[in-house]
C-alpha cells in the first residue's frame, strides 16, 4: 500500500523513513510503470535524491521541519522553478530555464517538499496531447491539460501532484485517472512564475490520493502575492483540520443538471442513479439558474480572447509550431470584440452569485466531472464542457474517484463548493467517501 503524503511526513518526522528512502521508492515507482505511462518531462533521480538527502541531513541537525519536510511533490511544466527546465508543452520553448521559483515552489520548498521533476502538460497548457497515457489503460487518453500530474500520482510514482485548471485541467485528468484533484477557488493560490494564459480563468489544481493530503497541500501553497492582483492578504486557513472534522450533520448535497448532462454517457449515468440511491436524503434535485445556461459561449469568449493576447508573441514568431488547435483558438480569440469580452466578464459575478440560493441550502453541489470514461486514442484529452461552469465561476470544486464506467475505467464525480468555502467542501467530500465506502460503484 503506497504512503499517503501526510502519512510520509509522520513517518519521517518520528523517524522511522527518511526522505531518501520515500523518493528512492518513488523513482523506483517511476522505473516501472514510466516507459508505459510516460507521466515525465523532466526527473533527474540523483538530483532528486541529493535534495532528499539534504532535507535528512536538516532533520539530523535539529533543523525545524515543515509540514511537508521530505516529501516529494510533482510540478506541471508550466511552473518555474531556478533549478530545473520549465518548457511549457511547447517546442518554441525547449531548453527554457528560469532564473526564479514560481511563488507555489517556494512555498514548498519552505514546507520542507522536495521537487521531483516536472510532468507532462498538454502544449502551453490547452488541448494539443503531450506523450502521456492513462495508467488504468495506455490506450486510453489520461485527459488534459495536467496529463502528467494526474497520471504520475494513480500510477504511484509521486503522493502529490501540481497542476493547474483554465477549463477543466485538473478535474477531467483526475476523474479520467481514478485520482482526487482539487481546484480551489480563485483567487486562494497565487500564480505568478507560472504560464499566462487566461488570467480571469488560470488558476492552480492539486492532486492526491486522499482528502487528507490534499488538504495539507493546498494549506502550504494558499497566501498573497504582490505579483498576482487575484490574490489577497488573508489569514492561514485551516483546510487539514476543517477537512478530518466529524461535521455536526451530514451535509446536504444537491444534484444540479447542467445543459451538459444531456451529454452524459449511458454507464455515467447508470452510476449517478446507483449514487443517488445510495445516498438517499443526504441528496436531492436543484434547479441550475438561469443566469448560468449560456456559460459555454460567455467562458470561450474569456478564454480565447484572453489567449490571443497572451501567446500573440507566440503565433506572430513561430506560428508553425503550434497545433492547429491552438492556432484556431488565437485566431478566434483575436477576432473577440472588446464589447463581447466586457460583456462575458460581466457574467461572472452574475452567475457566482445565482447559486447563493442553493448554497443557503446546501454543503455542496454534486454533478459529473466527465461525460464518461477516458476516451480510447491518443489525439484528443476528452471534453472538459463539465467542468466549464464551475471554473468560470470560479467556485472550488472536486473530483471524487466514486464510479467504474462499464470499460472498468474510473469516472470521477464533480463535488463544487460555494466560493471561498473550500475547508467545508473538502469535509464534505471526505465525508462522503467515508460514507460510501473504499469500492467505487460499478455504473455496469
Amino acid at each position: 500500500m503506497w504512503l499517503s503524503a501526510h502519512q510520509a511526513a509522520a513517518e519521517i518526522r518520528r523517524g522511522a523513513a527518511t526522505s531518501e528512502q520515500l523518493v528512492a521508492a518513488c523513482l523506483k515507482q517511476i522505473e516501472i510503470r514510466e516507459s508505459e505511462v510516460q507521466a515525465w518531462t523532466f526527473l533527474d533521480p540523483a538530483y532528486a535524491l541529493e535534495q532528499a538527502r539534504n532535507a535528512d541531513r536538516r532533520q539530523a541537525a535539529g533543523i525545524p521541519l515543515g509540514p511537508l519536510h521530505g516529501v516529494p511533490v510533482g510540478l506541471k511544466d508550466i511552473i518555474d522553478t531556478a533549478d530545473m527546465p520549465t518548457e511549457n508543452g511547447t517546442v518554441l520553448h525547449s531548453g527554457r530555464c528560469p532564473s526564479a521559483d514560481a511563488a507555489l515552489v517556494t512555498a514548498l520548498r519552505q514546507a520542507g517538499a522536495i521537487i521531483l521533476g516536472k510532468t507532462v502538460t498538454t502544449e502551453l497548457a490547452t488541448y494539443a496531447p503531450g506523450k502521456t497515457r492513462n495508467p488504468h489503460n495506455p490506450a486510453h487518453t489520461p485527459g488534459g491539460s495536467s496529463s502528467g500530474s494526474a497520471a504520475a500520482v494513480a500510477a504511484g510514482m509521486v503522493p502529490l501532484a501540481v497542476g493547474s485548471q483554465t477549463n477543466g485541467s485538473t478535474i477531467r485528468p483526475a476523474a479520467y485517472c481514478g485520482v482526487l484533484g482539487y481546484k480551489p477557488s480563485f483567487g486562494l493560490i497565487p500564480r505568478d512564475g507560472m504560464l499566462r494564459q487566461s488570467p480571469h480563468l488560470d488558476q492552480v489544481g492539486l492532486f492526491a490520493r486522499g482528502v487528507e493530503d490534499l488538504a495539507l497541500l493546498a494549506e502550504q501553497l494558499i497566501g498573497f502575492s504582490a505579483n498576482d492582483p487575484a490574490t489577497r492578504p488573508r489569514a492561514r486557513l485551516q483546510l487539514l483540520q476543517t477537512a478530518m472534522e466529524q461535521p455536526a450533520a451530514a451535509p446536504r448535497l444537491a444534484l444540479v443538471r447542467t445543459p451538459e448532462w444531456a451529454h452524459v454517457e449511458p454507464d455515467t449515468a447508470r452510476g449517478f442513479a446507483r449514487l443517488l440511491e445510495r445516498l438517499g436524503e443526504h441528496c436531492k434535485e436543484a434547479d441550475c439558474p438561469a443566469e448560468a445556461l449560456d456559460v459555454q459561449e460567455a467562458q470561450r469568449t474569456v478564454m480565447e480572447a484572453e489567449i490571443a493576447a497572451s501567446f500573440a508573441h507566440k503565433y506572430a514568431t513561430g506560428r508553425t509550431q503550434l497545433s492547429a488547435s491552438l492556432q484556431g483558438q488565437i485566431e478566434r480569440g483575436g477576432k473577440v470584440t472588446a464589447l463581447d469580452y466586457q460583456r462575458a466578464l460581466e457574467k461572472m459575478p452574475l452567475m457566482l452569485r445565482s447559486f447563493d440560493a442553493i448554497f443557503d441550502q446546501h454543503d455542496a453541489i454534486l454533478a459529473p466531472a466527465v461525460a464518461g470514461t477516458a476516451p480510447a486514442g491518443l489525439t484528443s484529452t476528452g471534453n472538459p464542457e463539465f467542468c466549464t461552469l464551475w471554473t468560470f465561476c470560479g467556485m472550488p470544486t472536486l473530483s471524487l474517484p466514486l464510479l467504474t464506467g462499464d470499460n472498468g475505467l474510473p469516472i470521477g464525480v464533480q463535488l463544487v463548493g460555494r466560493h471561498g468555502d473550500d475547508a467545508r467542501l473538502l469535509r464534505t467530500a471526505n465525508w462522503l467517501l467515508a460514507a460510501l465506502g473504499a469500492t467505487p460503484i460499478a455504473c455496469s
